[in-house]
């Protein structure tokens, strides 16, 4: 069973990945990071709620140990009335310290309680709520067991030549100015795969192709990420500007072993999302490397030897 996650609920932020995590509630799309603030205001501390329903409980839960970060994390539990989509689901929130309890109900929209940054953080990462569904008598604590997520929205794949000039930074990364979106808050887009036919092996493999479709994850800094937005599933190589990144099995990609260059610097990697908002751009994760604004920057991506 595949839950969809409707435009009512995922148009309440800017940002949106289901692949971009190195945990294993995310394989195969299983939860969803929602993000309230725009890359340049990723830091923001506002906690909307994605549901209305009742909370079925909070509690403090152990988060991984880190030098930056709490050792302590907080999940919210909450019986789902709506969106219509949701009712009668579970759902799961982490990275909330709540301002609610048991037994409150909540609107969806309303504020859950202050972001928090926890050990499941790594220092790129902005804040966010981390979400997943289940069925009401599945168990809610476990970190595995929330169903697939399917956006119910329209996801546009958007073509990027891999150049861009840094607009913002922080100490582990640097956000590009391209690619733009064309017409912001109207629906989400994210940079566009390669489309193509296979050769040799590839094609002796797979009859199935795929044209486009939008990459989500962390290239290659977590283990895999996904093709968003296609109708049906997938199935070969997937490549950004020619430079091939992995393979594709229904919407999940097993990144190759590749390595991330900015102006021909080796850099961690490459973070992508899905987003609505004006201030769209590349985000590049770069704690060993120094961008400054204004600088140009060409990314691209070869394999390892």
């Amino acid at each position: 069973m595949a839950v969809t996650l409707p435009d009512a609920l995922l148009t309440r932020y800017k940002r949106f990945s289901l692949y971009n995590s190195p945990y294993r509630a995310h394989d195969g799309g299983c939860a969803v990071d929602l993000y309230p603030g725009t890359l340049r205001d990723g830091r923001t501390t506002v906690a909307p709620s994605p549901v209305s329903g009742v909370v079925r409980e909070t509690r403090t839960v152990r988060a991984p140990p880190k030098p930056y970060a709490p050792e302590h994390d907080h999940l919210i539990v909450i019986d789902c009335d709506g969106p219509d989509e949701l009712e009668g689901l579970t759902a799961r929130i982490l990275h909330v310290e709540p301002s609610v309890s048991s037994g409150d109900r909540i609107a969806a929209g309303e504020s859950l309680g202050t972001l928090v940054r926890a050990g499941f953080f790594a220092p790129w990462v902005d804040n966010h709520l981390h979400v997943g569904f289940r069925e009401s008598e599945q168990n809610p604590y476990r970190a595995s067991g929330s169903l697939p997520l399917e956006p119910g929205v329209e996801i546009e794949p958007l073509a990027w030549d891999g150049t861009g000039r840094v607009v913002a930074t922080g100490e582990t990364y640097a956000v590009l100015d391209a690619p733009t979106h064309p017409d912001p808050g109207s629906r989400f887009i994210g940079v566009a795969a390669d489309g193509g036919d296979p050769s040799g092996t590839e094609r002796a493999l797979s009859e199935h192709r795929f044209d486009g479709g939008v990459l989500d994850g962390g290239l290659p800094h977590y283990d895999g990420g996904g093709l968003l937005g296609l109708e049906g599933s997938a199935t070969g190589a997937v490549s950004l500007n020619g430079d091939r990144l992995g393979a594709v099995d229904g919407r999940t990609i097993a990144w190759d072993d590749v390595t991330v260059l900015a102006n021909d610097e080796p850099v961690t990697g490459l973070s992508l999302f899905c987003a609505r908002d004006a201030n769209f751009g590349a985000k590049l994760i770069c704690p060993d490397v120094d961008l400054e604004i204004g600088d140009h920057v060409a990314v691209s991506v070869r394999p390892d030897p």
